[in-house]
């Protein structure tokens, strides 16, 4: 089912200039807060410290259409990057720091950046990096520039880790760059550079301003381009859905590597004035301490980093009357989980996103969450969707197809892939692979990767149905299945399950007649593994990959 909105193609405001306009509007107001070293910062020194870091960068040849690539832990210097990129026109390039130095190589690669910028806990890293980052030099004819920004975050860093400016000397004309140890640029050298800016005045909401890499079955991950126009309108629909306002604030937990490290929500907070918490990764400790000591109103995280704040001893007695609304994406969040919120007393509901569209597609009003377990629920004020048959007409209620997006917050492409962005991308439609199914009120429901499907028996297997069914049991903590080849049926389920803490009794063929109860018989595993965890990518996402050579290597 379509929604019937339609927005324009181009946004209608420069996203280059938000910092600015909200430095502006606000200038008082606190932008961002050191999640490890409690440092505050308001919106008008957060924007002189991006213009202070475009003008650094652009002292190291970076402008227009350029790439700095990050390879970084979260910390508040990222997001000055991220907006002096913006302001500069220049592209973020973000790096997964979990990834081996050889994949590194290849999207460092793959980006061509002018400049590196990196946490010093990377150093190490850096240096293996170093004979690909002078290749890359070598066909720009102009050395990469490699900035290190000091890590952990404390106040002994001072400005450079997301303190306040100390002011500096607006007179310095930002000429000299002092390199040391090796060849290395210190993040302080941006101290040395105006507050003051001026853009380069051409910059359109079609224009590139992050590169976010979505993981690959093969080869090179494929690097989603988002435009100014896409950034903009994410964080309109995210504040006109979820009613964000400038009393708010959230933590910026998942990687900023990562779409939702920096659509959720530090972009749209930046919208309405509201307050980032920057942490450097998710501590469960840290982030009871931010719910009991009301310093966030709203979190967003994965399945996995619920459950196990679910399992910590603060879990009982923490208060969170002051969170307006918690949301789980990156994977289908297990039934109990959600219970376990609900009867805290706290808004909880499963999101549906992805790095092609920006992040957040879909809104669940709280009242429906429970009347509608499993859905996503509707589009967004400016998202079309619709279910696809495989020519891409439009499936009627009930039926299960390729779920479909539309918007100005769709992705331009993806980076130097031509023939990849034609097959995402079909007359303005972005086919997610990911299979669905919209009742009849117009409620969307994930039932799985379009992939992750097996045929057993000529029958289609959805695992994700299985695993629901599999995460009501009380014994289960967390489950997955993947189908393996079958001499007679063609393929067969199998299981991984991870028990809850105290179950360790419950054996494979309890759950498999459990099973049985509630689900055909073609859809049942055959066999179920145990496991003391599930393989997790660098966002918290299963890894199926991994779950699939175990199962076909037993």
């Amino acid at each position: 089912m379509s929604a019937p909105t339609r927005a324009p193609a181009s946004a209608p405001i420069p996203a280059a200039d938000w910092l600015a306009a909200r430095a502006r509007l606000s200038p008082e107001r606190i932008g961002t807060v050191c999640g490890d070293s409690g440092q505050r910062r308001s919106y008008a020194a957060w924007n002189d410290d991006a213009n202070r870091t475009a003008n650094f960068l652009r002292s190291l040849g970076v402008g227009k259409g350029e790439r700095v690539s990050v390879y970084a832990r979260n910390c508040t210097a990222y997001l000055d990057v991220l907006f002096a990129c913006g302001k500069l026109g220049a592209i973020l390039h973000t790096i997964n720091w979990r990834l081996t130095s050889a994949e590194i190589a290849k999207l460092l690669s793959d980006g061509g950046p002018r400049v590196l910028v990196f946490t010093s806990d990377f150093r190490a890293e850096i240096e293996a990096l170093r004979p690909a980052l002078s290749d890359i030099g070598a066909r720009a004819q102009a050395p990469v520039a490699l900035v290190s920004v000091p890590f952990p975050a404390g106040p002994e860093n001072g400005p450079e880790n997301g303190g306040e400016s100390d002011g500096g000397d607006d007179d310095d004309d930002g000429e000299s760059v002092h390199t040391s140890d090796n060849g290395v640029i210190a993040w302080s050298q941006r101290e040395q550079h105006p507050t003051s800016f001026t853009g380069p005045g051409d910059l359109s909401s079609d224009d590139p301003w992050v590169i976010f890499y979505t993981g690959g079955t093969t080869g090179l991950p494929k690097g989603a381009v988002l435009t100014h126009g896409n950034l903009a309108w994410h964080s309109i629909n995210t504040v006109m859905s979820w009613g964000l306002t400038a009393e708010h604030s959230a933590p910026v937990q998942l990687p900023m590597f990562h779409v939702g490290g920096i659509n959720l929500f530090m972009m749209p907070m930046v919208h309405v004035g509201g307050t980032t918490v920057v942490c450097s990764g998710f501590d469960a400790e840290q982030t009871f301490d931010l719910i009991g000591n009301g310093d966030i109103t709203h979190y967003v995280a994965v399945p996995t980093m619920y459950l196990l704040m679910q399992q910590h001893a603060r879990w009982a007695d923490t208060d969170f009357s002051r969170l307006a609304l918690v949301i789980s994406g990156g994977a289908p969040c297990p039934l109990p989980v959600m219970e376990a919120f609900w009867a805290r007393g706290v808004d909880f509901k499963m999101g549906y996103g992805l790095t092609e569209a920006s992040g957040n597609n879909f809104w669940l009003r709280p009242a429906e969450v429970r009347a509608r377990s499993g859905s996503v629920g509707v589009p967004l004020f400016h998202v079309d969707a619709k279910i696809a048959a495989e020519d891409g007409s439009e499936l009627p209620a009930g039926e299960t197809g390729e779920l479909w997006l539309r918007g100005p917050h769709v992705m331009a492409g993806y980076w130097r892939r031509p023939d990849a962005s034609a097959e995402s991308l079909v007359d303005g439609w972005l086919r997610t692979g990911d299979l669905a199914r919209c009742d009849d009120d117009g409620f969307f429901y994930i039932m799985g990767r379009s992939k992750d499907m097996y045929i057993s028996g000529g029958e289609n297997v959805y695992p994700a149905e299985i695993e629901s069914a599999l995460h009501a049991h009380p014994a289960v903590a967390e489950a997955a299945v993947v189908g393996v080849p079958h001499e007679t049926w063609g393929e067969v389920g199998c299981a991984f399950v991870v028990r809850e803490p105290g179950n360790d009794a419950v054996a494979g063929e309890e759950l498999i007649a459990y099973l049985r109860e509630r689900l055909a018989k073609y859809k049942c595993p055959r066999q179920v593994v145990f496991l003391a965890e599930l393989p997790k990518t660098a966002v918290g996402k299963l890894d199926k990959k991994q779950l699939t050579a175990r199962a076909a290597s037993s």
